[in-house]
């Protein structure tokens, strides 16, 4: 047992890439490319059933289901989100926030400072995921 605990001790995660279940991949991607400035990575299966979607260091997977997975009502009124993005900076938060503006994204939570010392919005995609995308009040200001 300590063997392992010494290995995962050294083990470096890289990345991690949540998965998103969307009823229509092909919309799901248009969406993250039109709105949210992403690029479709790839696609899978004919009809696609599955697809990722990339932004600089950020990958989504879009995995297709017949049916919701969450109840919708739920989902909006305790806010549950499907997917964080964090950006590096305040001025890079305000950018994002005005550049999906300028797409004519819909935003579900407009740009607003959290008590824990970020700024976030959240855009809701066409199956009603909620994602948010949060960045520091200032340049000095840390994540909690």
């Amino acid at each position: 047992m300590a063997d392992h605990q010494d290995q995962a001790a050294k083990t470096f995660i890289v990345s991690a890439e949540p998965q998103v279940f969307v009823a229509d991949i092909k919309a799901s991607c248009d969406f993250f490319v039109a709105k949210l400035g992403f690029a479709v990575a790839f696609t899978y299966g004919t009809p696609p059933f599955y697809a990722q979607v990339k932004r600089d260091g950020a990958a989504v997977n879009l995995r297709h289901v017949d049916e919701p997975v969450m109840d919708a009502a739920l989902r909006q009124r305790e806010q549950l989100l499907s997917v964080s993005f964090t950006v590096a900076a305040a001025a890079d938060i305000e950018a994002l926030f005005a550049e999906f503006q300028s797409n004519g994204t819909a935003f579900f939570q407009p740009l607003k400072m959290q008590p824990w010392g970020t700024r976030d919005f959240i855009v809701q995609d066409p199956d009603g995921n909620l994602l948010l995308f949060a960045g520091p009040l200032s340049s000095t200001a840390s994540s909690p």
